[in-house]
């Protein structure tokens, strides 16, 4: 049974995990609280691969006073080794007498193995505490270790009656500056974004995170099943780019490494890409998250082949009407029974938008 203190360290750990939204990718986002007779004597965070693990740092801080105290962390502590030590020999030689953990690493090089060489060096060891909360900050690193491929995230902006361009393909912009603003800051804490040839074509978008403060950029991912993409896309004159095609086509995919992007062909029976191989190859890249900005049709194939965990919609409040193009391009239903079901999350208005952030149930 968790104590009221149990809980209050945490909610600190969590906070100092969130600190590494943008910058901690591939690892998970992990924060560290050292705590002794009630009271935290040391804290640390995940900043960035390779740097120190929360716990280390967490332990540094402490000093002597971790021995005899409580280690609270937002994940099991790593038992092997990768870019740093084992954070479990780390806790051993410190002298923690017990470590609280949200949850366990879904990492099979780990996996509960931290957990038992805790114990087995006789510290007691709970897991568990806010594990809900934890598991939300690492969606991505969570669904890349567990399913073998990214979490992704649909951004939409659109009218209120859900129309996210004219029938002549202009969408700029439907929203405000505050919206904007936020997709920028949901885009920084992606480790991709992807969209198809058809929004490079109409929109010609950079891609980039511009709105928000950020030292990384993610990776601009374009589907484009006949490398149709412009060398002269606004997308190609900065960072890197990954085009997945349908075709080997010799001279357009030279062509587009001159320009200083990557081309993966990846085609289905179909002659288009095959997206539920392109989200493996991503997670083999170490992609956690993938934010998809794209138009309506790409939106429905992700959607249909089941690759969207969840859609965040920026809803203006503009009516475009029945002639502009909606979100997802589906099939007709015939039964209500059939309807996709979403689990609404947050809801929040966003300057003069509504933002509404959704789970897809099915």
């Amino acid at each position: 049974m968790f104590s009221p203190a149990d809980r209050e360290h945490m909610a600190e750990a969590l906070r100092l995990a969130e600190k590494g939204l943008y910058t901690a990718t591939p690892n998970p986002r992990v924060g560290c609280v050292i705590a002794r007779d009630g009271q935290a004597v040391g804290t640390g965070w995940h900043e960035k691969t390779g740097g120190p693990h929360a716990e280390v740092l967490a332990l540094r801080a402490a000093g002597a006073h971790a021995r005899g105290a409580t280690a609270y962390v937002s994940l099991e502590p790593c038992s092997h080794y990768g870019r740093t030590p084992p954070c479990v020999d780390a806790l051993i030689e410190a002298g923690i007498a017990r470590v609280v953990a949200a949850m366990e690493d879904p990492n099979s090089q780990v996996a509960g193995s931290g957990f038992a060489r805790l114990r087995a060096a006789g510290i007691e060891v709970e897991s568990g505490l806010m594990q809900d909360e934890a598991r939300a900050l690492n969606n991505g690193f969570v669904s890349r270790m567990s399913r073998g491929r990214p979490w992704v995230r649909t951004k939409i902006a659109a009218s209120l009656d859900g129309r996210t361009a004219l029938a002549n393909g202009q969408s700029q912009w439907i929203t405000g500056p505050e919206a904007r603003r936020d997709g920028h800051a949901w885009r920084a804490r992606a480790c991709a974004v992807l969209t198809g040839i058809g929004t490079v074509r109409d929109d010609d978008p950079q891609l980039n995170v511009r709105e928000v403060e950020t030292t990384r950029q993610p990776l601009k991912v374009v589907v484009d099943s006949h490398l149709r993409l412009p060398l002269s896309a606004k997308l190609l004159e900065s960072g890197k780019v990954l085009v997945a095609a349908a075709v080997d086509d010799k001279a357009g995919i030279a062509a587009l490494q001159d320009k200083g992007a990557e081309v993966v062909v990846l085609p289905n029976a179909q002659g288009k890409v095959e997206l539920t191989e392109l989200m493996r190859e991503l997670a083999r890249r170490e992609i956690n998250e993938v934010q998809v900005e794209a138009g309506f049709k790409l939106n429905g194939s992700l959607l249909r082949e089941g690759l969207v965990d969840e859609i965040l919609i920026y809803l203006a409040p503009s009516i475009l009407g029945d002639s502009a193009c909606g979100m997802f391009k589906l099939p007709e239903l015939a039964d209500l029974e059939r309807k996709r079901l979403l689990q609404f999350g947050d809801v929040r208005t966003i300057g003069r938008d509504i933002r509404i952030l959704a789970r897809v149930v099915n």
